[in-house]
């Protein structure tokens, strides 16, 4: 199914693998922050004025 990359293969396949990484990197940076920032919401949304 993986077509024939010849002399490119390892560059391809390092290209692939590194965006993957990337990607990967990226949602869980994200997923973290709004998992940080739903906390620190509800912190201020339970204050009370006053």
């Amino acid at each position: 199914m993986m077509p024939d990359l010849g002399k490119y293969a390892d560059a391809v396949l390092g290209a692939y693998a590194a965006s993957i990484v990337l990607l990967v990197l990226i949602v869980w940076l994200s997923w973290r922050k709004a998992v940080s920032v739903r906390k620190r919401l509800a912190e201020v949304e339970g204050r009370t004025d006053g």
